[in-house]
């Protein structure tokens, strides 16, 4: 029966032994691999990335990542393009081939099949002496020098090294691809994430009622319209500039300092500067701003008059929080 030091210590060495693996394939960032990174971007069509077994399951995750980086992937189960799955590989195409040995009996098979299609063929291989690297017009290096698993049979460190090799492959093409955020938002429009890249100010200021008063404004009509639009604040706008705010806080703060509010007008206790934000700015950046002001909520303006008002509660809702 182990103890719980016992595995403790096997799931550290597990980390460490991949970790190890990862970092010593800095070495094999090569000419093969600046070569294929080249080649990748030079292809008109797609990348074919196929493998057996565990390999299969990384090549469908570098799919997933080069999808979403602005390179055009497609996954082939090795044992299933060779019962017609290699039609889906054109002219223009470029394959990677990723095993650990390279000497698997479907890559004996898949390759010279892969070379009459005249596709360039990319081996992510842990062998570089095995057939697939001997066929391959490209090897990208993933040996490793043994599993975690203590039998030093289990795919582990292996498809750890494979799966980081694919993400740097990955990197390289959107860096030279000069992917930026809008692109990325582009193949991410749903969940928090999307939100975060495409969502803005407007989106969310627009559905908000647009609390606002004049700085000559009493009190009494001031507090009637902070509770009706219950945003917490009100935009003190004086010929469609915006001249302050006022908040729950003032509120507050109001009401310990001044004995009489009668005579009170929004002037005398609006915050003179408030914090404001264009409302073509991302949501994500009204956030950012609210965290570091310590606040809830901002006014938005629009071409430098008052748009409305966006509260830390709206981007809640929208989980970009």
């Amino acid at each position: 029966m182990k103890t719980k030091s016992d595995i403790e210590n096997i799931a550290i060495n597990a980390l460490k032994l991949e970790a190890e693996a990862i970092t010593n394939l800095t070495k094999n960032i090569n000419d093969e691999f600046i070569n294929a990174v080249f080649a990748i971007l030079d292809i008109k069509g797609r990348v074919i990335i196929t493998g057996i077994g565990k390999s299969a399951i990384i090549a469908q995750k570098i799919v997933a990542t080069m999808n979403s980086t602005g390179t055009p992937a497609i996954f082939m189960h090795a044992a299933d393009a060779i019962h017609g799955d290699l039609g889906m590989i054109q002219q223009d195409d470029i394959v990677i081939a990723i095993s650990k040995s390279g000497d698997t009996p479907e890559i004996k098979v898949l390759v010279p099949l892969l070379k009459n299609s005249s596709a360039k063929i990319v081996a992510m291989v842990g062998n570089t002496k095995s057939f697939l690297a001997e066929q391959a017009d490209f090897i990208l290096d993933t040996t490793v020098t043994r599993e975690a698993c203590p039998l030093n049979l289990a795919p582990t460190t292996s498809t750890t090294a494979q799966l980081a090799m694919g993400d740097a492959l990955a990197i390289c093409l959107l860096e030279c691809r000069s992917f930026t955020n809008d692109d990325f938002a582009k193949y991410h429009p749903g969940g928090a994430l999307g939100k975060r890249l495409y969502l803005k100010v407007e989106d969310l200021a627009s559905h908000n009622t647009k609390p606002q008063v004049s700085s000559t404004t009493g009190i009494k009509e001031v507090l009637v319209e902070i509770t009706k639009n219950r945003l917490g604040a009100v935009a003190v706008v004086d010929n469609s500039k915006i001249a302050g705010i006022i908040t729950d806080g003032d509120i507050r703060r109001m009401l310990e300092q001044h004995q009489r509010i009668e005579q009170l007008r929004a002037s005398d206790i609006m915050g003179k500067k408030p914090k404001v934000i264009d409302y073509k700015e991302l949501a994500v950046h009204a956030l950012d701003m609210m965290r570091n002001n310590n606040i809830t909520q901002l006014l938005a303006v629009k071409e430098g008059a008052y748009f409305g008002i966006i509260h830390l509660h709206d981007l809640l809702k929208e989980g970009i929080i």
